[in-house]
């Protein structure tokens, strides 16, 4: 008879892939973890696994083994984890994806508190405009705008950012103000990086939605440059509300065609999977989707 231990194991590495992944999340040696496999395969009498430097991949009895054992495994290390987590407090680091200019929404002042809350926790914050890919970057936690590409991914869709238009006091008095949507593409616009020379903006109004072809002499990868370059009189952007409030309350920025906007841009919370999440990961993703419900209400 095989130890059940060493089949929750087998289940594990299975659905990551890797030895070393199942290593790192458990804290046992990628050589026990082998050995624990190797007893299994003995135990069994059939070879499970097929293991290169690259690539790790199951028989046809790991498959046969894995398709009868997957699910109940998974939902008994659920539920021993469930029951281990209401006797403890949140512990370990979080790695958290983002967007480069997500603390000009998401406030500092949570993470103190968290951090406060959870003295045995630590975060760590990837910013960047580009997609993570969670697996393989060990990413805990991604709050990403617009939609999902990757239907893998376990998606929760936190709330809708409003883009408004926006210019410089100085750029609308030297090139005058828009008279409408479609006017835009005689000004100068301010967009993200695009290798093409077509540039679009999608946006929705009193008369439904007009796609308006624009014309950029900058571009930036993040919304902070765009905002910046519009404050400096270089065009008209296409911006997050909530980023440019305190240039708009300042007069530094100028409200442009109000009746017009681009609503299609859902702020998710997006975790790589549903099985083995850290009380941790959990409690920050919970604490945090009701730090940013709140700071979208505000809005």
């Amino acid at each position: 008879m095989f130890d059940l231990n060493d089949l929750a194991i087998f289940v594990q590495i299975a659905d990551a892939g890797s030895f070393a992944k199942v290593a790192r999340s458990t804290g046992a040696p990628s050589n026990t973890l082998s050995r624990r496999i190797k007893l299994l395969e003995e135990s069994l009498g059939a070879r499970l696994l097929h293991r290169s430097t690259r690539k790790l991949t199951l028989t046809d009895a790991g498959k046969l083994l894995y398709k009868q054992s997957a699910s109940p495994v998974n939902a008994l290390i659920e539920v021993s984890r469930q029951l281990i987590d209401q006797g403890q407090e949140p512990a370990g680091r979080i790695r958290v994806a983002a967007h480069a200019d997500f603390f000009e929404v998401f406030q500092m002042e949570f993470v103190a508190g968290f951090l406060a809350r959870h003295p045995k926790t630590q975060v760590d914050f990837v910013l960047g405009d580009q997609h993570n890919d969670l697996i393989a970057e060990g990413i805990d936690i991604a709050f990403r705008s617009g939609a999902m590409r990757d239907s893998a991914l376990i998606v929760r869709k936190i709330g809708a950012v409003r883009r408004i238009l926006a210019a410089s006091p100085e750029y609308l008095e030297s090139f005058g103000l828009p008279t409408d949507v479609h006017s835009l593409n005689q000004h100068n616009c301010i967009s993200f990086s695009h290798p093409s020379s077509q540039l679009w903006w999608d946006l929705v109004g009193p008369d439904g939605s007009a796609r308006v072809e624009i014309s950029c002499r900058f571009q930036a990868s993040t919304a902070q440059a765009q905002i910046r370059a519009a404050m400096a009189g270089l065009g008209i952007c296409l911006m997050p509300e909530s980023l440019m409030r305190s240039a708009l309350q300042s007069k530094q920025l100028v409200h442009v065609l109000p009746a017009y906007g681009h609503l299609n841009n859902d702020l998710s919370v997006v975790l790589p999977s549903r099985k083995h999440i850290p009380l941790a990961v959990s409690r920050f993703a919970d604490e945090a989707v009701a730090h940013l419900v709140e700071r979208l209400a505000d809005w």
